[in-house]
């Protein structure tokens, strides 16, 4: 029997899980109202939205070591992203400057590389901004908006290493701030008593050394302690990870969305399943090799503009389409703004060419395909040729659609994904990723920039689970394609639904159908609108599903072989727009839109699921004239 308690992870009892119970209306209010109620109910969140507390408990520690109650802890996966938070910070509180301190937590001895494959060399290792608690809704909007904090899995790993001595800090005043002391002394090295005493060869006492410099003329018995705990510090917080596995990971998940990798094989066989000669991206030169992994889709989408910047300059960019919101805020809050064009239509794009034609320059147009939650599919030909003449990028978010069933890197010069939501189904890991056009007129600078800028910050434990529940991926898409459209039809043929959002039933499935493969489908996610807010109420609480934030999930309980997969729903504008309803409203995004993402389940039984929830909105029709 589905649970329905508030703040419960989605999937139940689900370690790392990045979505949560929100049953009822009411309960989505009161999360975003801030009620506790709710709040202290929450086991865990959508990791942008909400810190997970394993996140916190790590912060904490550390605040209580080095810094004073009154300031607070950003936790990040290296020094250069904790750089671009204080830059963040210096850009939207001048104030901040001598305010902000950087601390690079790093391994007490460096730990052998694992294998050669990119990615595998991993270590514990994490950077903390540190600033004044009042700064906090600073640091809360690049936590959320930039998608880089460290994820759940790494702080878990990273606080033990913490806590045991073998993290050991280093302090940065490369950010505006004076020379940094530890509010209190710090923590002394635990573990066997060999790695607890002693200098390194760099003079530095071992549990404030950074990284250790191996000097030749130690005594060879210092040599030897320094060896045994740098293979200490590999096997108690590497190896656990298997780092040769996480290599391996990096690369199947790299191969499975370049197309050369479909079979559901364990990493082992990822080698003998790999078809090379295989290309269902249809791009001449397409490989692996411009695939490029990140913590998260909005992290993707962050450095993607980043990078875009770097090779092309610093030019306002185009937004087409109404997005997912940190897209939007990403545009507008880092580099010199974005022209907005929320209704994605032909005539925002004659505005956009009359821009260019009067000499207006841009640094790229980035869209989704198809919008989210909309479900409009923007003109990408005409775009594309638009882009063409007037020399801007053109950056597309297939998250919703999925490569399976659109083609839409030919009309893209980078194409980015949410690994997060149907990639990974299982609701327990994050993840994104950015794919460079080989034949785009930008590609031999995007290369380059990416050579020199891109850092791998993916997780190897997030990455295991990653490439363990994309394995089937393939499989599930075209189950989730034909449960959502008969979901759909159940929705069309109700008196009383409003209206249906869906690729196969917009005005713009002339552009979806465009770019969709021949064996492709119209994906799983749709919305639906009430004529009152009452019976969209109703509906949302009558359903019968786990209802909460993210998308594209399958929810599996496991018990032996059975499986019983979930699909989501959530109010969407109110978790989405709380703050800003008016104004989503006036590109069509209703306050009362839900949004459901389709799952695994049986077809006929998600259909009575939906009949019993429409009965509910029957109930209240008469008596809703309130809204």
């Amino acid at each position: 029997m589905l649970r329905k308690e508030v703040g419960l992870s989605i999937p139940p009892d689900t370690p790392h899980a990045v979505s949560v119970s929100l049953p009822t209306w009411s309960s989505c209010v009161a999360y975003e109202e801030g009620e506790e109620w709710v709040l202290k109910k929450m086991n865990n969140g959508y990791p942008r939205f909400f810190v997970d507390r394993t996140i916190t408990a790590f912060a904490t520690t550390l605040i209580e070591q080095y810094a004073t109650p009154d300031e607070w802890a950003t936790l990040l996966p290296s020094h250069t992203v904790a750089q671009r938070c204080v830059s963040f910070f210096q850009d939207q509180c001048r104030s901040t400057r001598a305010a902000t301190k950087i601390i690079d937590l790093i391994p007490c001895a460096e730990p052998k590389h694992g294998t050669g494959e990119r990615g595998s060399h991993v270590k514990p290792m994490v950077s903390a901004v540190v600033y004044p608690k009042k700064y906090s809704p600073v640091a809360k909007s690049f936590w959320q908006h930039s998608g880089e904090g460290i994820s759940s899995r790494q702080a878990e790993l990273c606080h033990r290493a913490f806590v045991d001595g073998f993290l050991v800090p280093r302090f940065s005043d490369d950010c505006g701030s004076n020379d940094v002391q530890p509010a209190t002394p710090p923590r002394s090295l635990k573990g066997p008593r060999r790695y607890q005493k002693g200098k390194m060869a760099n003079g530095l006492d071992g549990d404030l050394a950074s990284e250790p410099v191996l000097d030749a003329s130690a005594p060879k018995e210092q040599q030897r302690n320094m060896d045994e705990c740098a293979q200490f510090v590999e096997e108690r917080y590497g190896r656990n990870l298997d780092l040769s596995l996480a290599g391996k990971a990096k690369l199947a998940i790299r191969r499975r969305i370049a197309g050369g990798l479909t079979a559901d094989v364990d990493l082992d066989e990822t080698a003998e399943a790999v078809h090379s000669t295989m290309n269902i991206r249809q791009v001449p030169g397409f490989s692996e090799d411009d695939v490029y992994l990140y913590p998260s889709g909005m992290s993707s989408i962050f450095n993607t503009h980043r990078i875009m910047m770097a090779c092309r300059g610093r030019m306002k960019s185009v937004c087409f389409g109404f997005p997912y919101i940190d897209t939007l805020k990403i545009l507008e809050k880092w580099g010199p703004g974005c022209q907005f064009y929320g209704n994605g239509s032909a005539e925002d794009l004659d505005d956009l060419e009359r821009r260019c034609e009067s000499g207006e320059k841009f640094l790229a147009l980035f869209c989704e395909f198809p919008g989210n939650p909309l479900l409009k599919s923007p003109d990408l030909r005409r775009i594309r040729a638009l882009a063409g003449r007037f020399d801007f990028a053109v950056v597309i978010d297939e998250t919703i659609g999925n490569f399976l069933n659109v083609h839409v890197l030919p009309h893209a010069d980078v194409v980015v994904s949410s690994l997060t939501k149907v990639f990974s189904g299982d609701s327990n890991v994050m993840g994104g990723s950015a794919i460079l056009n080989p034949v785009s007129r930008y590609y031999d600078r995007l290369k380059e920039t990416m050579n020199v800028e891109y850092k791998d910050n993916y997780w190897a434990e997030d990455a295991l689970f990653m490439e363990r529940n994309s394995r089937d991926f393939v499989l599930r898409i075209a189950r989730i394609n034909k449960n959502a459209e008969a979901i759909c039809d159940c929705l069309r043929a109700s008196g009383s639904v409003k209206n249906v959002y869906y690729p196969k039933y917009s005005s713009t499935r002339p552009f979806y159908d465009q770019s969709r493969k021949p064996q492709g489908g119209y994906g799983g996610l749709l919305s639906v609108t009430f004529t009152t807010m009452a019976e969209a109420m109703a509906f949302y609480d009558a359903l019968e599903t786990a209802k909460g934030p993210s998308l594209g999930t399958n929810f599996t309980l496991r018990l032996v072989q059975l499986k019983r997969p979930r699909r989501t729903l959530s109010p969407y504008t109110l978790l989405a727009h709380y703050g800003e309803l008016d104004w989503a409203a006036r590109y069509g995004v209703e306050p009362d839109l839900v949004r459901i993402s389709v799952g695994l389940e049986d077809t006929a039984v998600l259909c009575l699921i939906i009949e019993r929830a429409l009965a509910a909105v029957a109930q209240v029709m008469p008596k809703a004239g309130i809204q």
